[in-house]
């Protein structure tokens, strides 16, 4: 699951195909790490985006748009001086290094043609955007890296750029047998590991491959191999090298069911018992892939100080739970002092001074119980004792009872935040919780002077979805969201749906008096199974019921119901057949 140069050299050849001789018309900077840049060619409009994120680095064409800052970082300031209307000579990779190189012919202030290269390089948590002139040399970059952060290559306006040799890697396009026996096979580890850590933009994954075409396993050792086994190794690598120079791509994601578990330019036969789904580009490969999977890396970078916020509750209210269980057990015992003074009044009449225990005969069990005794104090004064002792544990356990039936309110509460910080897919998602968390003091509001600040304006609204038989189906993305579904939105014979005992959305489904199909209330199970706590397990309880046998406590926290009649089933929390409303 990586852009491996297999795939960059795949990118490098459908973006040659749509965009050169293409006019940069449009820069924009949505993140501090990403471009899109809108280029128009054969009267076609396209969009580029290229992102240099330590996490998901990318580089594909899209259809997507994204909102940018009101002010423009600088770094696109600078694009945009130089490049608007900028004509896209050539996209070139050197070898098959995970590098891009846009050339980029503009117009100087003397209107005179001058060549400059925005360099991408996809390279994990050291990927960046480059800005270089015809000479190499840096004008300025998207992440500046000083001599501090890096002792291999400074990335600063002014300085000379050069691709880092951190690794004596081969490049495969111009590999020979005699190298690949010589350097490949003479490293003393296993086969894979051998040609991808020996090969330039060879990853894992596709060592593996080349591995399962060659009847080999990727775990054997290097030295189980003869001449021939390595001639025939090297044979299936050629193979798989002449169809990237022929340029003969295979982009494709292989599917373990509705989950996308691999992709690649070529084939993957190494996936007999999965389906592969094939597609008419990377770019298509990239987006279906990522789109999603950026989305959630992004928010979940933007909530990192809520989920922070949340998890360090979560862990101080599981902490207080288990000590408020350790201090009711205690209690338990308190029975046992209450006999133990009834005891006393009943039989101590005859006890002699200064005894230390009472042996009586327990008429609760009728079974003789010896009872210890405090021999500096009368028989009343031990009575009174345990007594007491009873009262007190009695008194704790009553304690114990309402608080920790608060601090299980407290856990359900920030289980359902967590929950729900899980499936916010944008930034507009986290207002309302960043709210539900300053009012219930968890995170501190704001105050500028005397007034507090103004409520950030609500743009989030619940998930819609349809469903086969043209139900409108709604599921709440946040406690806030689910009180207004459930309370105000859905009327008494709507239905709704919850994941059975754990934190996660409420689903109402619009009956408009009907009764509802099967297919409907199946959709709308998966719905409730999906958006829960429990998403990643196979088969989920979702209960449902009509609104109107949904009550809410008095003073309990939003989202929270109770319900006494209602019917359930076991669903997968599969939704990938359900339809999506934007």
């Amino acid at each position: 699951m990586a852009l491996d140069g297999l795939v960059i050299s795949n990118v490098v050849w459908e973006l040659n195909e749509k965009l050169s001789g293409g006019r940069i018309n449009k820069i924009a900077q949505p993140e501090t790490d990403e471009l899109i840049l809108t280029i128009k060619c054969n009267r076609e409009q396209l969009k580029l985006l290229i992102s240099a994120s330590a996490s998901l680095p990318l580089i594909y064409l899209t259809t997507d748009n994204k909102p940018s800052p009101l002010t423009a970082p600088n770094f696109c300031m600078l694009l945009r001086k130089h490049l608007n209307s900028a004509k896209i000579v050539s996209i070139t990779q050197p070898g098959l290094e995970r590098i891009i190189r846009i050339e980029i012919e503009h117009l100087n202030e003397l209107g005179d043609a001058c060549i400059k290269y925005l360099i991408v390089e996809i390279m994990g948590k050291h990927s960046n955007i480059i800005f270089v002139d015809d000479k190499e040399m840096i004008i300025d970059s998207i992440k500046h890296i000083s001599g501090m952060v890096s002792s291999v290559r400074e990335v600063l306006p002014g300085r000379d750029y050069f691709i880092p040799k951190t690794t004596d890697k081969l490049d495969p396009l111009e590999l020979t047998l005699e190298q690949f026996q010589e350097t490949v096979i003479s490293k003393p580890t296993t086969i894979s590991k051998a040609i991808y850590t020996s090969l330039t933009g060879i990853s894992p994954l596709i060592a593996n491959e080349i591995c399962y075409r060659s009847s080999l396993d990727s775990e054997q050792s290097t030295s189980s191999l003869n001449d021939m086994t390595s001639i025939h190794l090297y044979k299936n690598l050629e193979r798989l090298i002449d169809d990237i120079k022929e340029k003969n791509y295979k982009p494709n994601i292989v599917m373990n069911g509705k989950e996308p578990i691999e992709f690649s330019s070529t084939a993957l036969s190494m996936y007999p018992n999965y389906e592969t789904k094939d597609y008419p580009s990377i770019s298509d490969v990239l987006d279906n892939y990522y789109a999603t999977k950026s989305t959630i890396t992004r928010i979940r970078q933007k909530s990192s100080d809520l989920r922070r916020v949340v998890s360090n509750a979560l862990e101080r209210s599981y902490k207080k739970y288990d000590i408020q269980q350790k201090q009711l057990k205690d209690t338990e015992k308190r029975d046992k002092f209450k006999v133990y003074g009834e005891l006393i009044n009943t039989y101590g009449y005859n006890l002699e001074p200064g005894a230390k225990s009472l042996t009586a005969l327990n008429y609760y069990t009728n079974e003789d119980i010896t009872i210890p005794l405090d021999p500096t104090l009368t028989p009343m004064e031990n009575s009174k004792k345990f007594f007491d002792k009873y009262q007190k544990l009695k008194r704790t356990c009553d304690a114990l009872a309402v608080h920790m039936k608060e601090t299980e309110e407290e856990i359900s509460h920030l289980e359902s935040i967590h929950t729900s910080l899980d499936i916010a897919l944008q930034e507009e998602d986290l207002v309302e919780l960043k709210e539900e968390l300053m009012e219930y003091g968890y995170v501190k509001r704001k105050y500028s002077g005397k007034k507090p600040n103004k409520k950030e304006k609500v743009t989030s609204k619940p998930f819609h979805y349809i469903s086969s038989d043209g139900y409108h189906m709604y599921v709440g993305k946040n406690n806030f969201q689910n009180e207004e579904l459930t309370f105000h939105f859905a009327i008494g014979n709507d239905w709704w749906f919850h994941a059975k005992g754990m934190a996660g959305s409420h689903v109402i489904v619009k009956t408009n008096g009907d009764e509802l199909p099967d297919r409907t209330f199946e959709e709308a199970g998966k719905l409730a199974a999906y958006y829960s706590k429990a998403r990643g397990i196979d088969k989920v309880e979702v209960d449902y019921t009509e609104k109107k046998n949904i009550k809410k406590p008095n003073g309990s926290k939003p989202g929270f119901v109770v319900y006494y009649t209602n019917y359930s089933l076991i669903i997968e929390p599969d939704i990938s057949d359900i339809v999506q409303v934007n």
